[in-house]
């Protein structure tokens, strides 16, 4: 991707914040956030709010956990359209990428909470091997883990139909560890 190309979208991808596992009987999917995770989320939605990391839709995954890590994330200024769909559960890169291609070009930036493994092998797969000097210090840090409660914010120069392997700049990688001193 040329850095003279304009970037037509804004994607961020977060991952859902720390959940509790001290409830043995509950299901994965009703799993809450943990004290640690809530408090993280709301960080980071102050984050984004300053940074001006507003979206006009959320791709949500209907899991417990992503659902209150949203809401930990408000207010935002303007509310966006929120799009929560169990499909993004538990989904895979190449299931997440599918879902990309079906947006409308209206929306303009789209916030998708999910969980990994498949989310952080979608931003791996965004990234690409082309990454320039700029990105390769962030690129690096995605490549080796991508922690509960953090958000990787791409530009994309194309139209979601043809987002594919590299179509992704990386903007910024920051995780709730970063996050820390603002809390």
């Amino acid at each position: 991707m040329s850095d003279k190309r304009k970037a037509t979208h804004q994607l961020l991808l977060l991952r859902h914040a720390k959940s509790s596992r001290n409830i043995p009987s509950t299901p994965d999917h009703e799993r809450p956030l943990s004290k640690r995770g809530r408090k993280a989320a709301q960080v980071m939605g102050r984050v984004m709010r300053s940074e001006d990391l507003v979206p006009d839709l959320v791709l949500a995954s209907t899991a417990r956990r992503a659902m209150e890590t949203l809401e930990a994330l408000e207010p935002w200024a303007e509310q966006p359209i929120l799009d929560a769909k169990k499909a993004l559960y538990l989904a895979s890169a190449p299931s997440m990428l599918d879902l990309l291609r079906n947006l409308k070009e209206t929306a303009q930036s789209v916030l998708l909470i999910g969980h990994n493994p498949g989310l952080h092998a979608l931003a791996v797969l965004l990234v690409g091997a082309h990454s320039k000097a700029a990105e390769r210090k962030l690129a690096k840090r995605l490549a080796k883990s991508y922690p509960s409660g953090t958000l990787a914010e791409f530009a994309l120069a194309c139209p979601w139909s043809q987002i594919e392997e590299g179509s992704g700049r990386l903007v910024r990688f920051v995780t709730p560890r970063e996050l820390k001193a603002l809390a």
